[in-house]
């Protein structure tokens, strides 16, 4: 059985993979420095997400949240869901790159918001 800590660090890992990927994602738009790289990030991507989200309901089952899901944690969804969409962004529309360089730390502060604070 894996415990609730193993689950909290993979989920934790998988943010930090996900930012990575959407950091040099936004970079690599910004610079228009096209080298092949655009298939490692969008893997990096997909792979922080499902690590996030494996992570995530490992933690959910070990607090015995298996039913109807508090509106914290459709909160969370949201904001990963967006998160996820978001790396289709910057090649597409090159201008906003540069406000989701702002825009995306902050959705991830308040994903961490609700995780710790369950405001709803």
């Amino acid at each position: 059985m894996i415990s609730y800590n193993v689950y909290k660090l993979a989920h934790l890992l998988g943010v930090i993979v996900l930012f990575l990927s959407l950091g040099g994602l936004t970079i690599d738009a910004i610079w228009g420095d096209r080298r092949g790289s655009r298939a490692q990030i969008m893997a990096t991507h997909g792979i922080g997400l499902f690590i996030i989200l494996l992570g995530g309901f490992g933690m959910l089952a070990r607090l015995g949240i298996t039913g109807g899901l508090p509106g914290w944690i459709w909160g969370k969804l949201l904001i990963w869901v967006i998160l996820g969409g978001v790396a289709a962004l910057p090649y597409r529309f090159p201008a906003l790159a540069r406000p989701l360089w702002v825009l995306v730390p902050l959705l991830g502060l308040a994903a961490a918001y609700m995780a710790l604070y369950k405001p709803f």
